[in-house]
């Protein structure tokens, strides 16, 4: 009989500022407990920066609009989806800043903490951001 995977936890986040530590919360206490020391600090500071990103540049605000999260253990690692109905117009990607710039790091800080990430595009519209943190193994 074949292995069968956990089923992923899934979020919904209104467009709004107040989403962002809720999903960093929420997320943070979906992770086993003994992950939590391990994971939390990087899946916490993952989520702010993609969770904010999606806010700033995939949601209107209009049509009742969402960011959707899911997170799932898989092969190793804790993935991380952030998606958000936006048009697609702007693709995420890391980008050379000033040091004297406000903004426009995220990805960069995705970039060095998470073993490995990528952008998909959505079937229909939108974009998702995944990203994976590698689960320590300890045998």
């Amino acid at each position: 009989m074949p292995d069968i995977p956990c089923v992923p936890t899934y979020w919904r986040f209104a467009p709004r500022a107040a989403s962002v530590p809720r999903a960093r919360h929420a997320v943070t206490e979906a992770l086993p407990n003994e992950l939590r020391t391990v994971l939390g600090s990087d899946l916490s500071l993952l989520t702010s920066e993609l969770v904010t990103n999606a806010l700033r540049h995939g949601v209107s605000g209009r049509n009742k609009q969402f960011v959707e999260l899911i997170l799932w253990p898989a092969e190793g690692h804790y993935w991380l989806a952030v998606s958000d109905p936006g048009t697609g117009a702007k693709t995420p990607a890391l980008a050379k800043h000033d040091a004297d710039s406000e903004s426009g790091r995220g990805l960069a800080l995705v970039d060095h903490i998470a073993s490995a990430w990528t952008v998909r595009a959505r079937p229909g519209r939108g974009t998702s951001v995944v990203a994976g943190l590698t689960v320590a193994r300890t045998r």
